[in-house]
């Protein structure tokens, strides 16, 4: 299980698990290497943030994004892979949510960050 510290107002995550290894190996980095690859796409990255505001039908994403059905359920199969959106079946009809509270709190987390005004390079010591 993850802890967190604080270094200042910057959260500091450290896994208390001896088999865990470093932060910076490869079983821990490529994992999220491979996550960050999946979101950095624009199209799938749209999908993600449709299904955190609220649970949506494949229909329903591709309206409000302009794209076609097909091609919604094809990022939605690779996002289902890596459990970053899931499925939930409401009779016949499927709908796709963010997959945990990690994903929607690190989208979150994300949008604020790039909302901050940036600093000046003279305002790094």
């Amino acid at each position: 299980m993850n802890t967190y510290s604080y270094l200042g107002d910057v959260p500091v995550v450290s896994d208390p698990s001896p088999t865990a290894g470093p932060i910076t190996s490869d079983d821990r980095v490529v994992p999220l290497a491979d996550l960050f690859r999946l979101l950095g796409d624009p199209t799938r990255l749209r999908i993600v943030l449709a299904c955190v505001e609220q649970k949506r039908a494949v229909g329903a994403i591709a309206e409000l994004l302009g794209l076609s059905a097909s091609l919604v359920s094809h990022h939605l199969r690779l996002l289902r892979a890596a459990r970053i959106v899931r499925a939930e079946r409401q009779g016949k009809q499927v709908f796709y949510v963010a997959a945990d509270r990690h994903i929607s709190g690190m989208l979150g987390e994300l949008l604020e960050h790039i909302a901050e005004p940036q600093a000046d390079a003279a305002d790094i010591e």
